[in-house]
């Protein structure tokens, strides 16, 4: 396998609590899926759990060379975890449609987060 791309995200967690303060539950549903927001709302912090999965669902978009818009939404990406913890993207939709059209086997993520920032990078592999 070869690399597609590769991408990597920080953002303030201060960020996602000021939009998740304003517009509540209209932005979690926006940009976390379903299994997402039950993940990061069982946490003790759900707030730097929600900035890290949005800065991996940001680092994958850059990784696939789409951004977040037209070609991929916030949907089409799917922070999970393993058994182990590690965590683990899965797409859906057009994240899918995308990836087996330009033959992404695999996108590797990892995520980190303290009390300000949260961070994740990406790294698409291609056949």
């Amino acid at each position: 396998m070869k690399i597609f791309g590769i991408g990597i995200d920080v953002i303030e967690v201060a960020r996602i609590e000021e939009a998740m303060s304003e517009f509540g539950e209209r932005f979690l549903a926006r940009i976390f899926t379903e299994g997402e927001r039950a993940y990061c709302e069982t946490q003790q912090r759900p707030v730097v759990h929600f900035a890290a999965r949005w800065a991996a669902k940001e680092a994958v978009s850059k990784a696939l060379g789409t951004g977040i818009g037209e070609a991929l939404g916030w949907h089409d990406l799917e922070i999970t975890r393993r058994d182990s913890g590690e965590p683990e993207l899965v797409l859906h939709g057009r994240g899918r449609e995308f990836a087996s059209g330009h033959g992404i086997e695999e996108v590797k993520i990892s995520l980190t987060h303290a009390r300000s920032h949260a961070a994740a990078n990406a790294v698409a592999m291609a056949k």
